[in-house]
Parts: C-alpha cells; sequence; structure tokens
C-alpha cells in the first residue's frame, strides 16, 4: 500500500476482535488518522474510551514496517511515566495498522498556547507544565530513549491543563550518539541535529533534545519560537549569536529565565545545560516575566510582544527589527 494512498475514513467501525468502535475523527495529518474509541465491553456507568491511531500497514520487513515497529518499541518502553502517554497496544487489521494510546480530551499544547491564555502570567501553572516535560523527558532518557522531535504538537493535555504528556515517539531513538541528521521540525532542531555549520560525525541526541525543549520553553511563554532555524543565514537566530541581549531586546522574560535559556541555546553542546539542573533553575524562579513596573520602563517592541494578542506567530516584527 503506497504511503500517499488516502486512509478511509473508519468511524463506525469495530476493530480489535470487535471490541473498540471507533467513534469521530480526533485529528489527521502525514501520520495517519486519530479517532476517539470506546470499549463496548466495558460497563455502561463506567465506559473506557482510548484515542486509536489508524495508519497504513506496511510490508512486513520493509523500512517503514521497521520504523514503525521501532517507534513501539521506544513508546512502550518508557509508558509507566504518569506524564507520558499511555501506549496500550498496536495490532494489524488487513491494510491498516491501529494503535491504542489514552484519551487526551483536552488537545495538544500547540492549540493551548494559541488558542487560550491560560499560561500568560500564569507562574505556577507555566512552571507545573514545563516541570512535567523535563521529568517525561528525563525518564526517557534515563531508559535510554531519545525522543528527536519535541514540539507543542507532540505534548497533550489534559482538558483543565493540568497535566501534560509526551506523545508520537515516531522519531525516537536509543541511540545517544546520533549520525541521522534533520530529525524533528525545523524550528526546534539543534544546530548540530540540522548538521549544516556545526558538523561532527555524530551528535548527542541528548543534549540536542534539551534545545529543543528550551524552544518550546520560548514557545510556552511568548506563543513563537525564537527563530524559524537554528542556521546562520536566519535573521534572528544570527542576531542571536551575534547579540547577547537579544532575548532582552526581544521578550519580555525576567531576567531568570533569560539566564536559562542563554545555558540551554549553547552551541557547544557538551557545555548546554542538562535536564537535572535545568529542573532545578526551572524550580529556583520566581517569575517567568517582567514586573509591571519593568514592564513599562521596557522598549516599545517587549510591550508588544507582552500586551498584544499574536496567534498568528508571526516572526516578522522580530526579523524587522534586527533587519534596521
Amino acid at each position: 500500500m503506497p504511503s500517499t494512498h488516502p486512509l478511509p475514513d473508519f468511524a463506525g467501525h469495530l476493530v480489535a476482535n470487535g471490541r473498540l468502535l471507533l467513534l469521530e475523527l480526533l485529528g489527521a495529518g502525514s501520520y495517519g488518522k486519530v479517532y476517539r474509541a470506546v470499549d463496548i465491553t466495558s460497563p455502561k456507568h463506567a465506559e473506557e474510551y482510548y484515542a486509536v491511531k489508524c495508519t497504513h500497514r506496511y510490508k512486513k520487513g520493509s523500512r517503514r514496517d521497521a520504523l514503525q515497529k521501532r517507534e513501539f518499541s521506544a513508546h512502550a518502553k518508557v509508558s509507566g511515566h504518569p506524564n507520558i502517554i499511555t501506549f496500550h497496544k498496536a495490532f494489524y487489521d488487513g491494510l491498516y495498522l491501529y494503535i491504542v494510546l489514552d484519551l487526551c480530551s483536552g488537545g495538544d499544547l500547540y492549540n493551548a498556547i494559541g488558542k487560550t491564555h491560560l499560561l500568560r502570567d500564569n507562574d505556577a501553572l507555566l512552571k507545573s507544565v514545563f516541570i512535567q516535560l523535563i521529568d517525561a523527558l528525563q525518564y526517557c532518557h534515563k531508559k535510554s530513549i531519545f525522543h528527536r522531535d519535541l514540539k507543542p504538537e507532540n505534548v497533550l493535555c489534559s482538558r483543565d491543563f493540568t497535566k501534560v504528556f509526551l506523545a508520537d515517539f515516531g522519531l525516537a531513538t536509543t541511540l545517544e550518539d546520533c549520525k541521522h541528521i534533520g530529525c524533528g521540525s525545523m524550528s526546534y532542531q539543534s544546530p548540530e541535529c540540522i548538521g549544516e555549520e556545526w558538523k561532527s560525525p555524530t551528535y548527542s541526541a541528548r543534549r540536542s533534545d534539551v534545545w529543543s525543549l528550551g524552544i518550546v520553553l520560548v514557545n510556552m511563554l511568548s506563543r513563537r519560537c525564537p527563530w524559524k532555524t537554528a542556521r546562520t543565514s536566519d535573521v534572528l537566530f544570527n542576531a542571536f549569536l551575534r547579540d547577547s541581549t537579544f532575548f532582552q531586546k526581544c521578550f519580555p522574560f525576567s531576567p531568570g529565565v533569560i539566564n536559562v535559556l542563554l545555558r540551554i541555546f549553547v552551541i557547544r553542546s557538551g557545555e548546554r545545560i542538562t535536564l537535572p539542573e535545568l529542573r532545578e533553575a526551572i524550580l529556583r524562579l520566581d517569575t517567568f516575566f517582567l514586573s509591571p513596573e519593568d514592564l513599562s520602563h521596557a522598549p516599545k517592541l517587549i510591550r508588544d510582544m507582552a500586551y498584544r494578542s499574536l496567534p498568528d506567530r508571526n516572526q516578522l516584527h522580530l526579523s524587522a527589527y534586527y533587519e534596521r
């Protein structure tokens, strides 16, 4: 079955030997389709719901088949952590593969950041959510699982947004010393993962995950990434490399947060902050944002970043600032 062949509508289908009824579509993408499902053998007063990911079944022994099995193995290995989405099982049915996961009714972190103001000026919630992400990633690393695709879209949320869960282990690896460059989404890739300007035979997947987590933090605080790609051809990344006060000039972050970010975004990955150190640094923060008084004296760009709602996450105004 070619990967470009469209998947059918699975709503209303029974799978898992007639045990799971697929209900409405929750999301779709290049990975396949995800449906809410109910276990029809569960009691009516306590029905059990799951998320079921449906995708193509690839030829046994093919590269894609091997990658799918690697994903299952990696996810199953770390599935016991409270901040990692639970992997229940995977099974085949004719031409298709079904992956049964815990259902998260709050959507993903990307939509939570973009469509709500829950995180804005909410230091306690920000700290709780980010510590949960650190704990999930630290657990993965202790199990020798390196995610390589950290981004808000791969973090799921509870309905009340008090709990988050790391998901999507499609690019995860057990090899800390990585040769495969270009893994993950461009804005979240570390310079060594991009592998163009800072080349080496291998790079540390562990340390690259820390860089990606730093980009996630900036996104949580400002609803945008600090740059489009960690290349010197990128105006904002080049500005960051040239200007040690880049974050002070462009983001309404507290000095404590900026200090943490500068310890994350270190080009020499061996000097980058570790996850245990990052956890301690986040716990020590009093606030993630500038105080109202400091903000009132900040440049207009910073005030705009703090006060205006920018759901499109447009970076052009930042680029223009550094292109003047």
